[in-house]
């Protein structure tokens, strides 16, 4: 019980003291922080957490309370009543206090929707403490009142906590409801936080109920991006063809997601049985047999023959981010901080199927310190010598092919590095580096990681997880005369 509330002192003199005592206690804090630096023998008393407590206990109490917030759910007939202090409100809110300068009596009548009228609560709390225990389900109704009533702090706060939870897990997936949220309301961070998320951690996606709610417009935005990782363009095909039987959108949709497949990118195998047993290939066989027919082409002719005729630079033979073992290969690094370490691997020379048994080898090094070119190791095919370590610098990685071939003729190779992290328990996409054939590394490569850390967000239990994929780009060589 807060005594000075029953001894007779006016509401509004009691909650004004409270808080000019808590703004007191956080500016007199900074400047006995800055005498500590001065004088070792001064000491900080800090009592601000007793003073949010009695500002907690007074809301819960009602004690003096001079506002009524009735909050009446949209379309229905509930009411939730808070007790409240002008004071506290019009200090936290602008909006707050404008609709206290023009009631007309004590109670406020404010109209919420279910979600918002169900974390309201929450959120006055907030006002009068500072802290709000958030859940998965709730940061959207939280994010709607405070962006209506003008609480930047607490928008800013649930901005970064939707952005820094986005692999946490929960009963039917939130981030599509986010990404729908953030598209909504026109915040761009979130938006493209919510996306690359989908992007990077697709295969993990599609195999969550999540898949299933994304919207019309979401999924073929997904579709168009090259930088999707996942097994294989099969197994994104089979994920659309649940979507479209669970969701049921217009013919038009339908076409159009599957003129997105890039069925270059599927084996002829995948495809002659995707011909005679899926039904919705079946049933749309002639929105997309142009596709499929150049796809065949792509699969039977040398790469080098079809570059005379077709433009071999259009999407449909543009690989994506694929994690199967054809197109690169993990690597697990120990200790990353060490030693330099090499590693060798091999993909496929290129997704046609005129060049499925050709192999490509790969040499990849990393060091944890800069290595001038003059200390590199020279690749040979029987190994790499190992180069002398310099101090200082930060981590980077080469990646060589270590034989050349006439069949690389036409051919580029785009190569990825992606690195794993645990967020939330679940391990996830942490980063995505690019480069290119003619370039050896990537300059930017884990350019703000801190690998000295054992608890490194780079890292998981003190090991860099990495995956390297190579994409072969197949480049048009002369124009046929029509």
């Amino acid at each position: 019980m807060v005594r000075s509330c029953e001894q007779g002192i006016p509401a509004w003199v009691y909650v004004g003291t409270l808080l000019l005592l808590i703004h007191s206690v956080t500016v007199r804090g900074a400047a006995l922080k800055q005498e500590t630096a001065l004088d070792n023998g001064a000491t900080v008393l800090n009592h601000s957490m007793s003073l949010v407590q009695r500002m907690e206990t007074l809301l819960a109490m009602g004690n003096s309370s001079d506002v009524t917030l009735r909050v009446q759910t949209i379309n229905t007939d509930e009411v939730k009543v808070i007790q409240a202090h002008s004071l506290v409100l019009t200090l936290q809110s602008d909006v707050f206090e404008e609709l206290l300068l023009t009631r007309n009596n004590s109670a406020v009548v404010l109209r919420e929707t279910a979600d918002c009228t169900a974390v309201f609560d929450k959120f006055i709390r907030y006002l009068y403490c500072g802290d709000v225990s958030v859940r998965l389900d709730q940061a959207i109704s939280l994010h709607k009142l405070a962006s209506k009533y003008h609480v930047w702090g607490l928008q800013q706060g649930l901005t970064q906590y939707m952005t820094q939870h986005l692999s946490s897990d929960s009963p039917t997936g939130h981030v599509v409801g986010w990404y729908n949220y953030a598209l909504q309301i026109g915040d761009v961070a979130l938006r493209d936080s919510c996306l690359q998320y989908l992007s990077w951690n697709l295969s993990s996606v599609l195999q969550s109920g999540e898949w299933g709610s994304i919207s019309e417009d979401l999924l073929l935005s997904l579709l168009q991006r090259s930088d999707l990782i996942l097994q294989s363009e099969l197994e994104l095909y089979e994920a659309l063809e649940a979507w479209i039987s669970q969701n049921q959108p217009v013919s038009g949709t339908v076409e159009s997601a599957l003129r997105a497949v890039r069925y270059g990118m599927i084996p002829p195998q995948h495809l002659f049985r995707l011909q005679k047993q899926s039904a919705l290939m079946q049933k749309h066989y002639e929105s997309i047999r142009d596709l499929l027919y150049l796809a065949f082409q792509f699969h039977s002719a040398s790469p080098i023959q079809l570059a005379k005729y077709f433009d071999v630079n259009c999407s449909i033979f543009t690989p994506r981010n694929y994690l199967s073992s054809s197109w690169g290969s993990p690597w697990v690094i120990n200790s990353p901080t060490r030693d330099d370490r090499s590693f060798s691997f091999q993909t496929q020379l290129g997704p046609s199927g005129h060049d499925s048994s050709k192999r490509v080898t790969w040499n990849a090094l990393f060091s944890p310190r800069w290595l001038p070119l003059s200390a590199r190791s020279t690749y040979t095919e029987l190994g790499a010598m190992q180069p002398t370590r310099t101090d200082g610098g930060r981590p980077r990685i080469i990646v060589t092919p270590a034989t050349s071939s006439p069949d690389f003729a036409g051919v580029s190779f785009q190569k990825t590095v992606i690195v794993m992290a645990r967020q939330q328990g679940k391990v996830v996409v942490r980063h995505v580096y690019n480069f290119h054939q003619s370039t050896e590394e990537a300059g930017d490569f884990l350019l703000d990681a801190d690998l000295q850390r054992r608890v490194s967000e780079y890292l998981i239990d003190s090991s860099l997880y990495l995956h390297i994929i190579i994409k072969p780009l197949y480049h048009t060589l002369l124009v046929a005369r029509k």
